[in-house]
């Protein structure tokens, strides 16, 4: 059975900026292949994005050998 590798890729851009009162960190991803960007008003927010985008990469990866192994039937 052929083993898949996945990865995923974005340029990522960090600053600060001010709410009045305090420093707040911002960030925004880019993919590479599209140029689509996704903006994060927090670091949390930032991170519960890429933790979703690993997750649906790991979940593509499942459906992927799950249809190798119909296909091998």
């Amino acid at each position: 059975m052929e083993k898949q590798q996945r990865y995923l890729s974005y340029l990522l851009r960090l600053w600060q900026t001010s709410d009045g009162q305090q420093q707040i960190w911002r960030a925004s991803l880019e993919s590479p292949g599209t140029g689509h960007r996704h903006g994060f008003s927090s670091l949390e927010d930032l991170m519960i994005f890429l933790r979703a985008q690993m997750d649906r990469s790991a979940e593509g990866n499942e459906q992927s050998r799950a249809r190798a192994r119909h296909d091998d039937k």
